[in-house]
């Protein structure tokens, strides 16, 4: 398990103090929000309950081109062209058993500290770690600020993110509490590997998981293997431990986490989440790097026309919720998806689905409307007309 290096002891002093942008957590889209506000002249401070890059809860991969746009290529660890699809043969059919897809776009496995460092050097927020326990309602006189209780003090911004995680820690309504809740489930390890593994490999077979799927995703000198089920009441340790057995390598450096597999609403009063505490992760796939990224970007952009007096904190909460709800047709769409792949996976009827992706036209077609869904374009796109009217800039903290 990983290890906390956040502050004790002597070093472990109170913090309180006033900010312009209060960002809870510290992975993809709390770190990509504050990139985006480099350069504004706001005072944002990024708080985590773990240090910038500590606890890695994800196979970590992305589309290559979303990575080496963002300046983050020097993480990379291996990319792939191809994906390899392992389901069981019938017993008395003739199909074959595995199914290679060529990509019409890459994708790459990166080093998690490594990419969580290198977007922090783009931003110029300051850090402390610090546990996030809830958001204190508002007394009078406290005008626009907010203000967040942490196990280390009270800190107070105008602008308040909850890039927390699937737990939406600074919602004020009911505690999200699996496994009755909206969520998937994923549970995987890294052992080290001596060469390279060549495939980016997917299991749909159901002596590991009905309602889910298992992978393997090569990084080099490691390979983080493991099962993720729909249903997270399902255990999924028995089945990584098979899959690992069946694949001869060592069940070593367990991780996992739940995963919400449907949006939630992007803001909540003046609170804006983004990331898996909006329930960006894509359903199906679970894929939630590209949507915190994507994400990220959106929102941060918003905050920053924020801080300079380009529209006031209730208009980037409009913008932003409304930019957010636009992706529901694809996400609903998407659920549909995995509804239906729970269901047919242990069933023969998978095996004809299968059949449409023999078809590299349809691979193409299918692959290039997923990855439009969070496009790497976006990261090219102008910063978005703030609205109207023009308001004074957020007055900085003083120093």
């Amino acid at each position: 398990m990983p290890v906390r290096a956040t502050k004790r002891g002597d070093a472990r002093t109170p913090l309180s103090g006033d900010y312009d942008v209060l960002i809870c957590g510290a992975s993809f889209a709390g770190l990509t929000v504050a990139r985006e506000l480099a350069g504004s002249g706001a005072n944002v401070l990024v708080i985590d309950r773990y240090e910038i890059g500590e606890r890695q809860t994800s196979a970590c991969a992305a589309p290559t081109e979303w990575l080496e746009k963002l300046g983050l290529g020097p993480s990379i660890r291996q990319t792939f062209h191809d994906l390899l699809i392992h389901r069981p043969r019938r017993e008395f059919g003739s199909e074959p058993k595995d199914h290679r897809w060529t990509l019409p776009w890459s994708f790459s496995t990166f080093d998690y500290r490594q990419l969580c460092e290198l977007l922090a050097e783009q931003g110029e927020a300051e850090f402390e770690t610090a546990k996030v326990e809830e958001l204190v309602p508002a007394q009078d006189g406290d005008g626009q600020l907010l203000t967040v209780r942490t196990d280390r003090g009270d800190l107070r911004a105008p602008i308040v993110i909850d890039a927390l995680g699937w737990r939406r820690v600074l919602s004020t309504g009911t505690a999200i509490q699996p496994p009755n809740a909206t969520l998937s489930r994923g549970l995987e390890v890294h052992p080290p590997i001596s060469e390279h593994a060549p495939d980016l490999e997917l299991w749909l077979d159901p002596k590991y998981i009905g309602p889910g799927y298992s992978w393997a995703f090569p990084a080099k000198d490691e390979v983080r293997i493991g099962v993720g089920s729909f249903d997270p009441a399902l255990d999924v340790k028995q089945p990584t431990l098979e899959l690992t057995a069946d694949e001869g390598v060592p069940a070593k450096g367990w991780q996992g986490n739940y995963i919400p597999h449907k949006l939630r609403n992007a803001t909540e009063g003046s609170v804006f989440f983004v990331g898996d505490s909006a329930g960006h992760c894509l359903p199906t796939t679970a894929e939630g790097i590209r949507p915190a990224l994507y994400f990220g970007l959106a929102l941060g952009r918003e905050l920053r026309a924020v801080v300079e007096g380009r529209q006031t904190r209730e208009q980037a909460l409009e913008r932003y919720a409304a930019f957010h709800d636009e992706h529901r047709f694809a996400y609903d769409w998407l659920l549909r998806v995995q509804k239906i792949v729970g269901v047919a996976n242990p069933r023969p009827l998978m095996d004809s689905a299968l059949q449409l992706f023999r078809s590299q036209r349809f691979v193409s077609w299918s692959f290039n409307h997923y990855l439009d869904i969070c496009p790497p374009a976006f990261i090219d796109v102008p910063e978005p007309a703030a609205a109207e009217p023009a308001v004074a800039p957020v007055a900085p903290v003083p120093a």
